[in-house]
């Protein structure tokens, strides 16, 4: 790919959340400008809900040993690591850049913003493989639904805003920049969630794992 493109293109590797440890330290290691480590809470439909529900990890659990590869590679902020699966909105992207992503990128929320999963579309959304909205489908018919105008305002506003909201949890936490966000600026409510993401469950110093209250 190098060769092809004259060294000119960034090369992404996206990888699903499986071995994020050792699938991001080989994609670092094959010379990888960006690695994309995209989590169990992904918006897709298109296979069978046993694979949906049960095969991957959390976004969540992810994070820290894509982060802790790339480190102990001093690759850290070097080769950007891109979080996916589940972003919704800033307080996702905010801690996803907390933990040591350097962005995240976000599929179904924007689909829902351009109109996709409309309420008034339900009954319409049983036909399997059509998208009534107009959106994800090939059929011209169904296109000529998308108004691209609106759409594109909807999907602005929707990005402006999660943009806020990152912005204002960074300020909350006495930061100038998103990108100054740590993890130190997060606590944890579940003893689940303090262990995934390496952070102290709240009111304690303790994380899972590790010694000390």
């Amino acid at each position: 790919m190098r060769e092809i493109t004259n060294w000119e293109k960034p090369i992404y590797i996206k990888v699903g959340g499986a071995r994020p440890y050792y699938d991001t330290a080989l994609a670092v290691k094959s010379g990888a400008d960006v690695v994309v480590v995209d989590g169990m809470q992904g918006g897709t439909a298109a296979t069978q809900e046993v694979f949906i529900e049960h095969v991957g990890q959390p976004t969540l659990a992810c994070i820290r040993p894509a982060v802790q590869a790339l480190q102990e590679l001093g690759m850290h902020r070097k080769v950007q690591l891109i979080v996916s699966g589940g972003i919704r909105n800033g307080a996702d992207v905010a801690k996803a850049l907390a933990l040591g992503a350097d962005a995240v990128s976000i599929g179904t929320a924007a689909l829902v913003a351009l109109g996709d999963n409309d309420p008034h579309l339900e009954e319409e959304y049983q036909n399997e493989g059509r998208d009534p909205a107009g959106i994800t489908t090939q059929d011209p018919e169904l296109a000529k639904r998308l108004d691209p105008k609106l759409a594109g305002r909807r999907l602005a506003n929707y990005l402006k805003v999660m943009t806020l909201e990152a912005q204002t949890i960074a300020r909350a936490c006495g930061k100038n920049h998103v990108h100054n966000l740590e993890p130190e600026d997060l606590v944890a409510l579940t003893v689940e969630a303090a262990a995934m993401a390496q952070v102290p469950l709240a009111g304690t110093s303790w994380i899972p794992g590790k010694s000390g209250y």
